[in-house]
This record gives C-alpha cells, sequence and structure tokens, in this order.
C-alpha cells in the first residue's frame, strides 16, 4: 500500500512539474514574443536616448513615486512623437500612451518589475492628472467681437482655448502664459491681469483661464509645440454656442455645436464680461475729468457746510467792523455835523463786549479810573458766537 502510494505520489509529482514546466515554458515564449514584438517596434537606441533624456536621471527617492514616472513617460512620449516618428530615417511610427509606456517599462530594468501591474499604474496616474488644475488664456480682438481658439491634433473635431496642466510649485498665471506661448507662440504676459480670469470645474478638474484683451487680429500665431496644435483661428462671440441646443455655430459657420464643447461652459461669463467691459469703456470716455481749480472750489464749498449761517453773519459783521474802526480817525477841529456823521458810521461798530445793561465796555473803561476800577468786577456776556464769559478784573491783571 505504501509502495502504491509512493507511486502514485509520485506520478502525481511529476505530471505537476511537468504541468509547471509547460506553463513556464509558455511564460517565456509569451514573455519573448512581448520582447520581440515591442524591441522591434522602437528601436533600442530610441528607447536609450528617451530614457536618459526624462528617466534614468530620475533621483532614487523618487522613483518609487510610479505617478511622476509617468508623468516623465509622457514627455518622454511627446518627444517621440515630435521628434522621431517625422524621420523616416528612424522607421518608428505613432502610437498611443498604453503603448510607448509598455515599451518604457519593459526597457528600463528598475521599472521592470512594475510591469505586470502597467494597467492600474497607467489608471491611477489618469486620475491623479485630471485633479492637476490647467490654466490658460482667453485672447479677444481689438474690440472685444473675436475670441482666439486652437484646435489639437489629437482631437481635430473640437476647437478650445490655448491651456495646459500646471507643473509643481508654479504659479497659475506663469503657466497660462507658458501654455498660450507653447500652443500659439504669442506672449500674453505683458496683456495679462492676474485678478481677471473666469474659472471653471469640468470632470473634477479645475480649469481657469485669463482674459487678455485688446490684440490685434492681424497678430500672427505660430505655435511653438510639434504635433500638438494644429490650428489657430478667430472665431465670432456671438456664433459661439451657449448652450448644447444651440446651433448658432451649424448656421452660421457651418460647424457642429458639439466641436466646443470644451469651450461651452465659459461662454455666457465671457458674453457677459465683454458686455459690462464695453459699457464701462463708454461710461470712462464720457466723464470730465476736473481741473484743479474746480476742486479747490469744490473743497471750499465742502468745508464751509459745518458752519452755520448765523455764525458766519456775526463773523462778516466783526470783521467790517474791525477794517471801518481801522479808517477812521478822530478829528476834534471838525463841526458837529461831520461829527454826528461819525458817531452815526461808529453805530455800525461791532460791539463785541457788553455788560448786563448793554452799555459798550470801551465807553465804560474810557470813563472810570482803570485803577478803581480794579475794585468792580463784574461779569461780561459775550455774544451767541462765543458762548463764555469775562471777568474785568481778571482781564486787567493779565494786562498789567
Amino acid at each position: 500500500m505504501e509502495t502504491g502510494s509512493a507511486s502514485v505520489v509520485g506520478g502525481a509529482g511529476a505530471a505537476a512539474a511537468a504541468a509547471a514546466t509547460a506553463t513556464a515554458g509558455a511564460g517565456v515564449s509569451s514573455v519573448r514574443q512581448y520582447q520581440h514584438q515591442h524591441h522591434h517596434s522602437i528601436p533600442i537606441e530610441v528607447l536609450d536616448d528617451l530614457s536618459s533624456r526624462f528617466i534614468i536621471n530620475i533621483p532614487e527617492e523618487d522613483r518609487a513615486d510610479l505617478v511622476r514616472i509617468c508623468f516623465q513617460i509622457e514627455l518622454a512620449h511627446w518627444f517621440y512623437l515630435d521628434f522621431y516618428c517625422p524621420d523616416e530615417s528612424y522607421n518608428v511610427h505613432p502610437c498611443g500612451m498604453k503603448e510607448f509606456a509598455a515599451h518604457i517599462f519593459q526597457h528600463i530594468p528598475f521599472l521592470q518589475k512594475h510591469k505586470s501591474n502597467l494597467a492600474n499604474i497607467l489608471d491611477n496616474w489618469r486620475e491623479y492628472k485630471l485633479s492637476v488644475p490647467t490654466y490658460g488664456a482667453i485672447i479677444l480682438n481689438e474690440d472685444l467681437s473675436h475670441v482666439l481658439l486652437v484646435q489639437s491634433f489629437l482631437t481635430k473635431a473640437s476647437w478650445g482655448f490655448p491651456k495646459g496642466k500646471v507643473n509643481e510649485d508654479e504659479e497659475p498665471w506663469l503657466c497660462a502664459c507658458r501654455e498660450v506661448l507653447e500652443e500659439t507662440g504669442f506672449d500674453i504676459t505683458p496683456h495679462l491681469n492676474k485678478n481677471d480670469f473666469i474659472e471653471s470645474t469640468i470632470h473634477d478638474q479645475l480649469v481657469r483661464l485669463y482674459i487678455v484683451g485688446y490684440i490685434p487680429k492681424t497678430t500672427k500665431f505660430q505655435p511653438r509645440t510639434r504635433n500638438e496644435i494644429k490650428a489657430c483661428e478667430w472665431f465670432p462671440l456671438i456664433d459661439l454656442p451657449s448652450n448644447r441646443k444651440d446651433v448658432t455655430p451649424k448656421i452660421k459657420m457651418g460647424v457642429n455645436p458639439n466641436a466646443f464643447f470644451m469651450v461651452l461652459p465659459f461662454v455666457k461669463r465671457l458674453k457677459r464680461w465683454v458686455a459690462e467691459s464695453i459699457k464701462n469703456n463708454s461710461s470712462s470716455k464720457r466723464l470730465r475729468h476736473k481741473s484743479m481749480g474746480d476742486l479747490e472750489t469744490s473743497i471750499r464749498r465742502n468745508s464751509s457746510k459745518g458752519i452755520s449761517q448765523g455764525f458766519e453773519k456775526e463773523i462778516f459783521e466783526y470783521q467790517q467792523s474791525q477794517v471801518f474802526e481801522s479808517k477812521t480817525v478822530i478829528n476834534p477841529a471838525k463841526n458837529g455835523n461831520n461829527q454826528g456823521k461819525k458817531d452815526k458810521k461808529g453805530n455800525f461798530r461791532r460791539k463785541l463786549f457788553t455788560n448786563n445793561n448793554g452799555q459798550n465796555i470801551n465807553q465804560a473803561v474810557a470813563k472810570q479810573n482803570p485803577i478803581s476800577s480794579l475794585q468792580i468786577s463784574f461779569d461780561v456776556m459775550a455774544k451767541s458766537w462765543m458762548n463764555f464769559k469775562f471777568d474785568k478784573k481778571a482781564i486787567w491783571e493779565s494786562m498789567s
């Protein structure tokens, strides 16, 4: 029984070993087939150049970050499409990101251990990529009637604003300037207002577009990136669709409204911004700038509002009385008529200080002995605009 069991076990082990050998052989065969297929579709020297340019020099501590590795592979992919594919001497053909990434993961030693999980790695990278903000610009012509749109090589049937994803530690407005320069060849830096933008969230991705207006329509646009932007064209803002059912582009331009699906979230707010800008510019042209004389008159008028009319009148009368008194000269040789005229005019003198009986203090002091008058103390009431009392004795003491 033991011998039989051993032979059975031995037979099962032999079968398992044979199956494992067959599986291993199939695995080796598939790997060889994979290597043969991918190595021969992109030459080794091309993969070496791309790897040394974009991936090999990544710091050791960052090599475990496969999302960052995928961003570098994307840059290598763009370089491959821009420089290697157009050159017939390399005999290579364009391919998608997934196929290109498979070549890189197979070719670079520290990535080979992750090649079996490549599909999940790319999915995680795409999910993260959607969360990275995108910045760009809306470029308008001189009268704000036309907007510049770009057409991509990959999405030939659609138009959008020039924009792109922000780099690590890059300011949003700098990202917008960089992306617009790459896609249109036009530098918006001197024309950009950092606080003037429209923002929207599309498929969980933040998109901010800075509004750059009054750019001449004769400006020449020449994309600096290869095989990314196919065309740059001006479109009438009024003809762009405001909603998904708007067929204005089809009627006016013969273009399907779906071609502007990336533009659609910004059209309504952009039209509102243009309307407000035109209104503000029209209002500012009608305003008259005040001269300095107008400004001084306005200041004097405003400053006098806080003084009551009664107060102004009393001040004016006092000033007039002082002027009259300084011009009056007492001449005893004058006859009685002239003296009467002088007294008559003297009635216009402002009597600032009076006693309780209404007698002028100047006259009272002239008739009395100043020294003896110190023994007499009485209060003197000032007029309404000087709401306080004087002590005659205190006045004389201060003057002595």
